[in-house]
Parts: C-alpha cells; sequence; structure tokens
C-alpha cells in the first residue's frame, strides 16, 4: 500500500489517545478505533508511522499490530485469553528439561531454574520440573496462582504477555518479562536454549538465523509494549 498521509500526530486526553493521519483518526482492522491508554505508547505508534516511507510497510509497525490485537482481539475476550496464556504452566517450557548431553541439561538449569524459583517465590506459584518428554503434573494451587498472576494484567500488558508467552513457548519466560524480572535479551536466551546450543554445535543457517531474528523482534516488541503501557495507568 502507497503511504496516503502527509502527517502524524497524537491527539486526545489521559486514558485515551490516538494517533491521527492528516487529522483522521486510525482505525484498527474491525473498523475500530485505535486508541491506546498511554501518551508514550500512542507516541510509539505515530513514531511507526511516521517513519514509513513511500510503500507501507505493516512489518514495521509492530506495536501498530499488537494495539490492533488488543482491541480487535484481547479487550472482549479477556476470560478466554487469561485462561490461553495461564494454561501454558500445565506444559511450560521451562519445565522439561534434558538429562543429556549434560552441557545442554546445564544450560537449561542456569537459565531456567532462577525463573522456576521466583515463580514460587514471588507469585506463590511452585512448579514441577521433569527430564524427557513424559507430562508431570503441576499443583492446582500453582495453576490458580498463575491465571491470578495473568489476569492482573490490565488489556494492553495482556496482549504484550500473550504475545511473549505463545512466541518462547513460556508463561514463566513471560511473566518474568512483564515484571521486570528479566529483559528481552534474556528471555529470548531462555526460549533459545535448545537452539542455540544446537546451532553452536552443528552450525548455523540462514534459515535459522531467520527465525532466530524473528523470535528475537516479537519478544522485544511485547517486551517494549510492557514498558510503555507501565509509564502511565489505563486499560
Amino acid at each position: 500500500m502507497k503511504r496516503f498521509y502527509k502527517s502524524v500526530a497524537v491527539t486526545g486526553e489521559t486514558g485515551a489517545y490516538a494517533v491521527a493521519l492528516d487529522g483522521k483518526g486510525i482505525l484498527t482492522p474491525a473498523r475500530l478505533a485505535l486508541s491506546v491508554p498511554g501518551r508514550a505508547l500512542a507516541e510509539a505508534i505515530a513514531r511507526e508511522w511516521d517513519g514509513q516511507g513511500e510503500e507501507i510497510d505493516p512489518a514495521a509497525m509492530p506495536l501498530t499490530r499488537l494495539a490492533n490485537t488488543a482491541i480487535d482481539r484481547v479487550e472482549g475476550r479477556r476470560a478466554a485469553v487469561i485462561h490461553e496464556i495461564a494454561a501454558y504452566a500445565a506444559s511450560d517450557l521451562v519445565c522439561y528439561r534434558a538429562d543429556a548431553p549434560a552441557d545442554l541439561a546445564g544450560r537449561q538449569a542456569e537459565s531456567w531454574q532462577p525463573l522456576v524459583d521466583w515463580m514460587g517465590a514471588a507469585l506463590g506459584a511452585p512448579l514441577n520440573v521433569t527430564t524427557g518428554i513424559t507430562a508431570v503434573p503441576q499443583p492446582e494451587d500453582s495453576m490458580r496462582a498463575v491465571t491470578v498472576a495473568v489476569a492482573r494484567h490490565r488489556t494492553f500488558p495482556l496482549t504484550a504477555l500473550h504475545a511473549a508467552t505463545v512466541t518462547t513457548g513460556s508463561v514463566v519466560v513471560a511473566l518474568a518479562l512483564g515484571a521486570g524480572r528479566i529483559d528481552a535479551e534474556t528471555a529470548w536466551r531462555a526460549a533459545m536454549v535448545d537452539e542455540l546450543f544446537q546451532a553452536a554445535r552443528w552450525g548455523d543457517d540462514p534459515e535459522i538465523e531467520r527465525r532466530h531474528a524473528s523470535i528475537r523482534a516479537e519478544i522485544a516488541t511485547a517486551a517494549l509494549l510492557f514498558a510503555l503501557c507501565a509509564e502511565e495507568p489505563g486499560p
């Protein structure tokens, strides 16, 4: 799509900021007003639109995409989204470890165990860890605690949490990212322990590198949305 606007501006007031293109507010794919709770987030979205060239590149507007998702797909179905995210704890990436080779097992423990420990200490959600592929049941109290922790997030942070959870395969990593316990790079490395181990052992290839870069970018965008939402209160 060719760029169809000249000016980009942030409009609105506390709790309901919008981005206007030539004075007209942006609409989501569902034709709803793209309204965000904080000015910092609105300004970041405005920069994405202002930075477009002659052709609009949706891939270069990740915050706009997540804002659309928050409005069109999360706001009206919070309960379902909360359930979907919390369900990851039943088979979370960080709870399934390799018993060999020793180097991989060591890397997993170093990256993941502090996060598992944090879940128990900070959120009251101790999780069982196992080796191999046999499913390990998680305590019902822990599953409830995870649900409570997820449900505390307002619409836009919940959208960031969903993106981080789906991308990493771990609600533990996503919750730690949202709480500021880890940064985006640490979250990416936690999600990619196995892949990075294999790449170091056998070498990488362009397709794998592109996949790694895509995952890293998705996690970074979720982390940025968390940070922007933390600056001001809102939905």
